[in-house]
């Protein structure tokens, strides 16, 4: 009975000790859990957006960026306040290799090409050569070095680009 006892009161004594342990570790949960929101960076506030349509008409597509390209904006980067600027690109026919074979990135957030027809022959840097075909969809990560090799008489891409103003760095 004395043995009893003595375990009894033991294992009274390790429950205060083992709670403590437990709150303290919770304790040390919430106070890194904290400290790595503080760490977080902010995230700016969404810019107001508004709806817009944008339907295809012939007259729409306007000279551009480059000599071989038309291009038909869509509208998104007056509706997203310049977050995101999407536009149709044709290509002018037929393809001069000399002209549009010129090493280039972009000073973007985020790059996204989806081929509508024809197809697009591009090198990337440190990706290799590609040909995309209508249907071909490909993410381009920021300031990649790529440039146009070849292209279709009835090539037509839609390009997705953040933000919508951006600058375009010419290697060659």
């Amino acid at each position: 009975m004395a043995r009893a006892k003595a375990k009894t009161a033991k294992a009274r004594a390790a429950k205060p000790r083992a709670a403590k342990a437990r709150s303290a570790a919770r304790t040390a949960v919430r106070h890194k859990a904290a400290a790595k929101a503080r760490a977080r960076p902010a995230v700016s506030p969404r810019r107001k957006q508004t709806f817009t349509v944008s339907h295809h008409r012939e007259q729409d597509f306007d000279r551009g960026l480059r000599r071989y390209a038309h291009y038909r904006d869509l509208g998104t980067a007056k509706a997203t306040n310049g977050m995101v600027q999407a536009h149709v690109i044709r290509f002018v026919p037929p393809c001069e290799p000399k002209e549009v074979s010129k090493l280039h990135y972009h000073e973007v957030d985020f790059q996204m090409v989806y081929v509508l027809k024809g197809w697009i022959k591009t090198e990337l840097t440190g990706e290799g050569t590609h040909v995309m075909r209508a249907g071909s969809c490909w993410l381009q990560p920021p300031r990649i070095k790529h440039k146009v090799l070849d292209y279709s008489d009835d090539c037509e891409v839609l390009e997705i680009v953040l933000p919508a103003e951006f600058k375009t760095v010419e290697l060659e």
